[in-house]
């Protein structure tokens, strides 16, 4: 290829700016197989990128996205010409270009093959945001998460991660009820599975170090008050995954739920997962795991040029489920 086309985030003056370049393979970052990239998909993380609201680069110009899926043009390693792959996290779309371009030269130990059962728009209507709820979900399950514990309450249910949680948890068997500040929402998030939508400007949060137990365990894409409040309300030997910080990247509670109810705090880092969860994981989610309503999540598409004007929308809370990026056919 001559040229081809990339969203890129460029650092002007004390700010960051992004562009629909016009680039060359060789202005990518190092990487050991060159992939022709079919879609890709909008997480926070890149619409802080795009907008500027966030300094998510660690290096410019750099193309963003830290997801994408399509085909091998040139490989390394076991990647062939004509392979079926996709990319999530592993420092692309941040300290590496990303998926926001027609072709992404990528490490070849960042590069996982498709499941057989799975197109390259259905792993980009999963993305990050799927596989960190899938990861949420593997990480409850080996410590010792059980449906007969209780609830699991998902917070920021109506963003990506919490609606593929809701449909992840459901199919695993887990009443789930849905925690949003969005009631408007209630029958697209009744329609993936939720059994219960509760109001979050209902809830008394309380200020005791321990208030009364209501869920079996939690999926918090939040932070902040919301995360101190789960903690103090999940049942004895529960678990919190904690995934996000959209309403605060601090928490402020006790170790009394910790040492009195055995509950426990797990740190879901998608980025840099072991290889060998990345690999069984996206197999789960193209087989037993495979999420029910991605039609539901990810129903809208746009295109590069649209890019700036959907991120904008990201990050004003008024995006519901998951938004593809169609890169090309």
């Amino acid at each position: 290829m001559n040229s081809f086309r990339a969203m890129r985030i460029h650092q002007v003056e004390k700010a960051t700016v992004a562009r629909l370049d016009s680039i060359s393979l060789d202005a990518l970052s190092p990487g050991d197989v060159v992939v022709r990239v079919q879609w890709s998909g909008i997480n926070y993380k890149d619409a802080l990128a795009v907008t500027g609201k966030g300094r998510i680069m660690r290096a410019f110009p750099r193309v963003a996205g830290i997801d994408l899926a399509g085909v091998v043009e040139s490989g390394a390693g076991p990647y062939q010409k004509g392979d079926r792959v996709l990319v999530t996290g592993c420092n692309i779309g941040e300290a590496l270009d990303g998926g926001y371009a027609e072709y992404a030269r990528v490490p070849a130990e960042a590069v996982i093959p498709l499941p057989a059962s799975m197109s390259a728009q259905d792993a980009m209507a999963i993305g990050t945001a799927g596989f960190t709820a899938a990861l949420a979900l593997k990480r409850m399950l080996e410590n010792h998460q059980l449906p007969e514990m209780g609830p699991i309450a998902v917070t920021g249910p109506t963003g990506g991660v919490g609606s593929i949680a809701i449909d992840l948890f459901k199919r695993a068997g887990f009443t789930v009820h849905a925690v949003t500040g969005k009631a408007d929402k209630a029958d697209y998030l009744k329609a993936l599975g939720a059994d219960e939508v509760v109001s979050r400007q209902s809830l008394d949060m309380g200020s005791k170090p321990l208030e009364k137990a209501l869920w079996g365990g939690a999926v918090d894409n939040l932070g902040g008050p919301t995360l101190t409040w789960l903690t103090r309300t999940v049942k004895p030997w529960g678990n919190i995954a904690s995934i996000g910080l959209a309403q605060s990247h601090e928490l402020n509670t006790t170790v009394m739920p910790f040492i009195l109810r055995g509950v426990s705090l797990l740190g879901i880092h998608s980025v840099e997962c072991p290889r060998a969860w990345r690999e069984d994981l996206w197999r789960k989610l193209g087989g037993e795991w495979a999420p029910r309503h991605l039609a539901r999540i990810a129903s809208r598409t746009i295109t590069l040029e649209q890019l700036p004007a959907a991120c904008a929308e990201l990050i004003a809370g008024t995006v519901t489920g998951r938004i593809l990026v169609k890169i090309a056919d």
